[in-house]
């Protein structure tokens, strides 16, 4: 449990482009609250977690209990892809503890390969790279710098 920074370029989202919002309708509900697309997110993504509590301040507070590591490091990722979030602070207990992923940020030039080989020696091992940060990602072509993905340990 901590804290996780995240380092985003202007305008761009951790991961991937998100559609056009769709056109307006004559009828129009009341805008969501910051809390309530947060976890809108982490259910859009269908990540497992049990009583998710989100606090937004000068930064966003996620508690609740999951499973896993990896589930644990997507609702972070996930609070972190949505617009004006800078800082995630990570109270969420995980009930089947495995080691921890590490985070990279994508750089300029970057692919799956190129980070596989730097991290685990083996640039065909990408695939690892790529499940372990669906479905935030939805193909592994489609990275672009300043994104930051979950780099599991093998």
């Amino acid at each position: 449990m901590g804290l996780f920074s995240f380092m985003k370029n202007a305008g761009k989202k951790l991961f991937g482009q998100r559609d056009e919002a769709p056109a307006a309708t004559t009828t129009q509900a009341a805008p969501a609250s910051k809390t309530d697309l947060l976890k809108a997110e982490v259910a859009r993504l269908g990540i497992p977690v049990t009583g998710l509590n989100v606090e937004v301040s000068e930064m966003v507070t996620v508690s609740g209990t999951t499973a896993t590591n990896a589930d644990r490091e997507k609702i972070i990722l996930a609070m972190g892809n949505i617009d004006c979030v800078g800082c995630v602070e990570d109270n969420i207990t995980v009930t089947n503890p495995e080691p921890e992923a590490k985070f990279h940020v994508v750089q300029k030039g970057d692919t799956l390969s190129k980070i596989s080989r730097d991290v685990y020696g083996d640039a065909m091992k990408y695939n690892i790279i790529f499940e372990a940060n669906r479905p935030m990602l939805e193909h592994p072509d489609k990275i672009y710098p300043g994104q930051t993905l979950r780099i599991p340990a093998l």
